[in-house]
Parts: C-alpha cells; sequence; structure tokens
C-alpha cells in the first residue's frame, strides 16, 4: 500500500501514483510499459494474475525494475504531513526523510517499557508514565535489596523473602558442596587405584630384584668353593714337590 494522498501539500503529479491502490508510490517498481507501483501492491496483483492492471501486457515479477531516476527525485521531493498530525504533530518534511522523522516523532504512539504493562503512549509523555506506571519496578525501601512492582509493594514481605532467598542459597551451598565432596572422591580413588598399581609393580621389581640377589649368593658360593677346591689343589702339589 502507498502513502495516503490526502497526507500530501499541493499537487501531486498523476505518474507518481500507484496503479493499484491509486495512493503515493511506496518503495516503487517499474513494470515495461512504465505504469509505476508499490513493491507490496504490484507482488499481490501478480499473485493472481500475469499482466499489468493498466494496459493487460504481460509482465514477470523478473521483469520488473526500480523508478526511473527522474521520477525518484521528483518522488522523494513531495512533502507531507507527519502520520501524527492527527495526535498534534505539525511537522512537514519531503518524502525522502519523512521515515527516519516518524522514527523520531514525539507523537509517536509507543509500548510501555515496563514487562506486562499494555499501554500505548506518545514518545514525549512515556517518561511521565513510566513514573506513576503500575508495572514500574523499583527497589524495596526497607533495604532487603529485592526490586519490585508497586502493584506487589502490598504483598512485599523483606523477611519472607530473605527467608527464601536464605534457602536457595542454602539448597545451592549444600549441592555445591555434595558437587565437591564426589569430585574429591573420585580423585582420591583414582589416586588409590594408581598407587596399588605403582605397589604391584615396586612388588613385582623387589620379587626380581631378589631373585637376582639370591643367584648372586650361588655365584659366590659356588666360586669360594672353587677357590677352597684350587687351593687345597696348590698345598697339594707343593707337599709333593717338596717330597720329590
Amino acid at each position: 500500500m502507498g502513502y495516503d494522498i490526502e497526507r500530501f501539500v499541493g499537487y501531486v503529479n498523476e505518474g507518481l501514483l500507484c496503479s493499484i491502490c491509486r495512493d503515493v508510490l511506496e518503495d516503487p517498481l517499474q513494470a515495461p510499459c512504465e505504469h509505476a507501483f508499490c513493491t507490496a501492491c504490484i507482488h499481490g496483483w501478480l499473485v493472481h494474475h500475469s499482466n499489468c492492471p493498466e494496459d493487460r501486457q504481460v509482465i514477470d515479477v523478473s521483469l520488473l525494475r526500480p523508478l526511473y531516476r527522474y521520477m525518484k527525485n521528483d518522488l522523494n521531493r513531495l512533502q507531507l504531513h507527519c502520520r501524527n498530525r492527527e495526535y498534534g504533530c505539525e511537522m512537514v518534511c519531503s518524502l525522502e526523510s519523512i521515515d527516519r522523522h516518524e522514527r523520531e516523532c514525539e507523537y509517536s504512539q509507543i509500548p510501555c517499557s515496563n514487562a506486562g504493562c499494555t499501554v500505548q503512549i506518545e514518545r514525549r509523555n512515556l517518561d511521565g508514565h513510566l513514573a506513576v506506571c503500575e508495572y514500574r519496578s523499583r527497589e524495596c525501601p526497607n533495604g532487603c535489596g529485592y526490586t519490585i512492582l508497586s502493584a506487589e509493594d502490598s504483598q512485599h514481605n523483606c523477611v519472607a523473602e530473605l527467608r527464601t532467598e536464605l534457602e536457595l542459597l542454602r539448597s545451592e551451598m549444600i549441592c555445591r558442596v555434595e558437587e565437591a565432596k564426589h569430585e574429591m572422591e573420585s580423585r582420591l580413588d583414582s589416586q588409590r587405584r594408581h598407587m596399588v598399581q605403582k605397589e604391584s609393580i615396586l612388588q613385582n621389581e623387589i620379587e626380581e630384584l631378589k631373585s637376582q640377589m639370591s643367584r648372586m649368593m650361588s655365584d659366590v658360593r659356588s666360586l669360594m668353593a672353587a677357590e677352597r677346591q684350587h687351593r687345597q689343589e696348590l698345598e697339594q702339589a707343593e707337599l709333593e714337590k717338596r717330597e720329590l
């Protein structure tokens, strides 16, 4: 849909009107036959038709093009009233800048920013409304630190709220302690298994060393026995030598 022609100041050229809605072009597109349309209007038309609504020539979405530059310039220079004129805004500006103005217009109807509030208020009156809105939030004046809604003032109980908060903190602390306990037990079990494995390895190494020591002692005894035998043989040889 286009811009309501009643909003415009002065004469509007026929060529700047949408051939479908007959209002001033909004986000315009042009067919090969040079008829111009609002984008929303022509797209809606082509869902059910395949020709131009003016001269019935066959057209397709792929054939639509932006408006000629000189026509676009003429369109942007048109002067029109702000859509909030009925609320008191007297601004008249070019079509090119109307969207920017209306986004910032003090007379625009905007929703209250407080959750739960459904009031639509003029932007210029928003601060005043927020100061008295029944859904506004504020910190408890009794010092408990809670943020409360004005509508809940009569139901707010600092002691009950703090007790609830304390219970939540206590539950959270218990959960954290249990988690830390389980984690510590898991670590201890892991270390215990590791120590058992190390102990088994060390025990095997000790047994192997004992076995090696036993073999070495056996070899030493064998060497000592061989040495005694050798000494005896030397002594016997010495005696035989003397007798000779």
